[in-house]
């Protein structure tokens, strides 16, 4: 009770910004990144996340917390959101908002959840479906900082087809290695059969504790709570394992 009112208070305390869309970029079916104009935007950290708000022509408003996809513009911001069926608010991000529309946006938020450029212990990325928007942002910072700490991510996601930034993680960057995990469909010649991400996969795709690799693992809050039980069974510090997690709300 008493973090979620310091939360509260602080949160009161940051001022709403207008925000401006730019571009809307397609990333699947159900999901689209969104550029946006930020007046009076201030520096942001990968992994941290802001809060925008619509407000509907009779003043009815709606506000939601998205990721930061991209950091290093002030004035800019760049969310990916994933459509929530029957959501209020992500499906008219992903597939009604129109270049020049005008909405609210306050933060970044966060401060724990982040990788900053300084940091140069190995670093292992864990993402559940769209948890990977956070841990893109840190790729990206890694490459815009020409940071030299070692990555490596592994993205657990249901098909090909509901791969986020797709082309991105495909090209070639030196010293991120990039392991995919399909859950429901693999592509035809995978050599792993669809199935949840297991034990034998974060092994494999990560990093041996010995190396005390930060850990990052976003996703819905089972996949989290799985993966961050896996990385401590295998031997990871506890406190080297950080996690982001959300869930259904209904009204997305």
């Amino acid at each position: 009770m008493a973090r979620a009112a310091l939360r509260g208070r602080l949160m009161a305390a940051m001022p709403w910004r207008r925000a401006v869309v730019l571009a809307r970029r397609p990333e699947t079916a159900t999901a689209a990144t969104l550029l946006l104009h930020v007046d009076g935007g201030g520096s942001s950290v990968a992994g941290q996340r802001v809060e925008v708000r619509l407000t509907a022509e009779d003043g009815y408003s709606a506000d939601r917390e998205y990721s930061l996809a991209r950091t290093g513009d002030a004035d800019r911001a760049e969310i990916t959101v994933q459509a929530i069926e029957g959501g209020e608010v992500s499906p008219f991000l992903v597939d009604e908002i129109e270049v020049g529309s005008e909405l609210a946006l306050r933060g970044p938020i966060g401060g724990w959840f982040v990788w900053r450029p300084e940091q140069t212990e190995p670093v292992l990325l864990v993402a559940g479906g769209s948890g990977i928007v956070p841990l893109m942002a840190m790729v990206r910072a890694r490459r815009a900082a020409d940071s030299r700490a070692p990555f490596r991510l592994v993205y657990s996601v249901r098909s090909r087809a509901e791969l986020f930034y797709r082309s991105e993680l495909r090209a070639p960057d030196p010293g991120v290695d990039v392991t995919t995990v399909y859950t429901r469909e693999a592509p035809e010649g995978s050599r792993r059969p669809a199935g949840r991400l297991t034990v034998a996969d974060v092994n494999t795709g990560g990093w041996p504790p010995d190396f005390a690799p930060t850990c990052y693992v976003c996703g819905p809050t089972g996949f989290v709570e799985t993966v961050a039980d896996i990385l401590v069974a295998l031997g990871h510090d506890p406190r080297r394992v950080r996690t982001e997690r959300f869930g259904p709300t209904g009204d997305g």
